[in-house]
């Protein structure tokens, strides 16, 4: 079933658009957002959440638009960019304090359960986390208020190897739950280890959405890796 329908979504900057930007994800896979830096991902997803206002375009969660039902459907998305931006000398524990009262669906044994895996200190604030630790600390908010869909920005950027196989290890937990999973990541192999859809993006523009295994079938020549793929459609800009 289709989480996220986004349809024809245009962005403009004078030396940058954003252009007819179209595809869903479905509950219960992970999709991995891909495409080189500058490529449009950033702006893609802050398009998706409201954060900046697409020019053209629509983006719609549980079949009902984003517009005009903001508020209660980000009630429902887990969102993190892997920076920390707010209260950044406030304890741990006094942020996950301030942010469960925006949502009624807050799980303080979810809560729990991220924080311990994840070997965060409550007592610690943002300024003392290392930067992969700051990224564990944005995915555990995320985490903590049942989420039926998260839509990451990066959310491996800064983690040792050991901490991002155990954070797509959650990942493939959260899709058993029948959670939606959106992550854009520049770790290819990250892609490999766990996405079941491929959204890549070249130059403002889709040029691939679908499953992980009719991309491969599609774009990649005998020997391959997916990231091999990647690196030999950058150059040749062949994506047809």
């Amino acid at each position: 079933m289709s989480i996220v329908e986004v349809q024809d979504l245009v962005k403009r900057y004078p030396a940058f658009t954003l252009q007819d930007v179209s595809f869903r994800v479905d509950a219960g896979r992970i999709t991995g957002f891909i495409g080189r830096n500058g490529a449009g991902k950033t702006t893609t997803i802050k398009s998706m959440l409201n954060l900046i206002h697409p020019d053209g375009g629509s983006v719609s969660y549980f079949g009902k638009p984003l517009s005009g039902n903001e508020t209660e459907i980000k009630k429902h998305i887990g969102y993190s960019t892997g920076a920390v931006n707010w209260y950044p000398r406030r304890r741990i524990r006094d942020i996950a304090d301030i942010v469960k009262r925006f949502y009624d669906t807050w799980d303080d044994g979810a809560y729990r359960k991220y924080l311990e895996l994840f070997h965060l200190e409550e007592d610690k604030t943002p300024l003392e986390l290392s930067e992969g630790m700051k990224v564990k600390f944005n995915l555990m908010l995320a985490l903590s208020h049942r989420a039926e869909v998260l839509i990451l920005d990066e959310p491996t950027s800064g983690l040792d190897p050991f901490s991002r196989s155990e954070l797509l290890d959650v990942f493939a937990d959260l899709r058993e739950e029948g959670v939606a999973v959106f992550f854009s990541t520049h770790i290819i192999s990250d892609i490999e280890k766990c996405a079941d859809d491929i959204v890549y993006i070249s130059g403002g523009r889709i040029a691939a959405a679908m499953p992980r295994e009719d991309f491969a079938a599609r774009f990649s020549e005998a020997g391959e890796t997916l990231e091999d793929t990647m690196l030999r459609l950058e150059r040749g800009g062949d994506h047809a």
